[in-house]
C-alpha cells in the first residue's frame, strides 16, 4: 500500500495551494482529483487580490498569464436600479480552467504526485488514514479534505448536510462580448436568484448565477429560466441578448448547501468549500479557500516540526483560527445575500447607500478579509 505523509483530497483552489505551500517546505504531499487538469469548474471567476501577495509567494503569477484587473463594482436590482463604484482593492478576472491548471503546474514542479482518481472512502485508524479510491488504498498520517461543495464522501463521513436536500443551484457559461468592460465586475439579482459578470484572462465573459431551485423548476432548462426569470434584469437581459455563448451548454451545479460545517470530520482537515461556503459575493469565496490552505499548511507545518504538538492540539488550533479568519464573513456574506434576494431592498439600498462610494465599500468589505503574505 503506498504510503504518503500528507494526502489532499481534491485539486480545487484550496488542495492545491496547500499542496504547493507544503511542498515548498519538502513535505511528501500526494494530490488526488478525479479528472484531470485543465477542466473548467462553476465559479464566479474572480478573486479578490487579498491573496494576491501569498500566490506570489508560492511563485504564482495571475497577472503573468494575462488575469483580467477588475477594479469597479456594478451592482442593480431587477427592478433597474443601478450602482457602479470603485473598489478599494479590486480583484482578477481568471478562469478556473486556467488557474487551477497554472497551481497544479507549479505543484507539479515542487514534485507533489498527482493521482487522477476519485476517492470513495476515507478512514482514521490506529493513528494513520486510509484513503480508498476506486482502484486502490494508500496510507498517510495527515489528510486535507478540499474536494468541493458536496461529494459522497460527505455521506460516507455522515455529515449533517449530506442527507438533506437543499435548494441552490449554480449555473455558468462563458461567453463572447466585445464591448464588455475589462475593468468591471457586476452583481445582478432576479427574482429567486442573482448573478455575477466579469471578464477572464481569455477575453471571455464569465456568467454565473445562484438560483433558488423553487425558482427554477417552474421551467424547462437553463434557456427558459434565462428568458422569463434572469431577464427580468435589463442589464442581464441586455448581456444575454447582445453576447454569443463560448461553451455548448452551460455548467450547472445543484444540491449546493450554505449549512454551516465542521472544519475536522474523522481527524480530516476540511479547507475550502468542503469546510464552509460563502455566498458568492465579490471573489471572497475563491480568496476564502486560498487563505484557507494557507492557515492549514502552517499549522500542519507546526505539527510536522514539534514532536509535542499533538494531533488534537493541532485540529483545535486549526477550527480556532478557521472561526477567527472566517466566521464573520460568512455570517455578512449570508446578510448580503438576504437583501440581495429581496429586490425592493436591494432597491432601496442602492438609492440610498448607493450613493456613496465609502459606505457601498464598507459593506463589501466585512465579506473580505485582509491582505494575506
Amino acid at each position: 500500500m503506498k504510503k504518503h505523509e500528507i494526502i489532499i483530497i481534491g485539486g480545487g483552489l484550496a488542495g492545491l495551494t496547500s499542496a504547493i505551500h507544503l511542498a515548498m517546505e519538502g513535505v511528501d504531499v500526494a494530490v488526488f482529483e478525479a479528472i484531470e487538469y485543465p477542466h473548467h469548474k462553476v465559479c464566479g471567476e474572480y478573486v479578490s487580490k487579498e491573496v494576491v501577495p501569498y500566490l506570489e509567494r508560492l511563485g504564482v503569477e495571475l497577472s503573468a498569464i494575462g488575469a483580467a484587473d477588475i477594479t469597479k463594482l456594478q451592482l442593480s436590482a431587477s427592478s433597474g436600479e443601478l450602482v457602479e463604484t470603485q473598489m478599494d482593492l479590486g480583484g482578477l478576472g481568471i478562469s478556473r480552467y486556467s488557474f487551477d491548471n497554472l497551481l497544479y503546474t507549479r505543484a507539479k514542479s515542487l514534485g507533489v504526485q498527482f493521482y487522477f482518481e476519485k476517492v470513495v472512502q476515507c478512514t482514521f485508524r490506529e493513528g494513520e488514514f486510509i484513503t480508498s479510491t476506486t482502484h486502490k488504498e494508500y496510507r498517510s498520517g495527515l489528510v486535507i479534505g478540499a474536494y468541493g461543495k458536496r461529494s459522497l464522501l460527505d455521506k460516507n463521513l455522515n455529515r449533517h448536510f449530506s442527507s438533506t436536500k437543499h435548494n441552490w443551484l449554480a449555473v455558468k457559461c462563458h461567453y463572447e462580448m466585445e464591448n464588455f468592460p475589462e475593468d468591471v465586475v457586476g452583481l445582478h439579482s432576479f427574482e429567486g436568484g442573482y448573478a455575477g459578470l466579469s471578464r477572464t484572462e481569455q477575453g471571455n465573459v464569465n456568467f454565473c448565477y445562484l438560483a433558488n431551485y423553487q425558482s427554477f423548476k417552474r421551467f424547462k432548462g437553463v434557456r427558459e429560466f434565462n428568458t422569463n426569470i434572469v431577464s427580468e434584469n435589463i442589464y442581464l437581459k441586455q448581456f444575454l441578448a447582445e453576447a454569443t455563448p463560448v461553451f455548448k451548454r452551460p455548467m450547472t451545479i445543484a444540491q449546493i448547501s450554505f449549512s454551516k460545517k465542521e472544519v475536522v470530520v474523522g481527524h480530516m482537515l476540511m479547507c475550502g468549500d468542503t469546510a464552509g461556503l460563502i455566498h458568492p459575493l465579490c471573489g471572497n469565496g475563491m480568496a476564502m479557500a486560498i487563505h484557507g490552505a494557507k492557515i492549514v499548511a502552517e499549522l500542519i507545518l507546526a505539527y510536522l516540526k514539534d514532536a509535542n504538538y499533538g494531533r488534537a492540539q493541532l485540529e483545535n488550533n486549526y477550527i480556532k483560527a478557521w472561526k477567527e479568519n472566517f466566521g464573520r464573513r460568512i455570517w455578512a456574506g449570508r446578510k448580503l445575500q438576504s437583501v440581495l434576494m429581496h429586490d425592493q431592498l436591494l432597491a432601496l439600498g442602492i438609492r440610498s447607500i448607493g450613493k456613496s462610494p465609502r459606505a457601498l465599500n464598507y459593506i463589501i468589505s466585512k465579506t473580505h478579509g485582509n491582505i494575506i503574505h
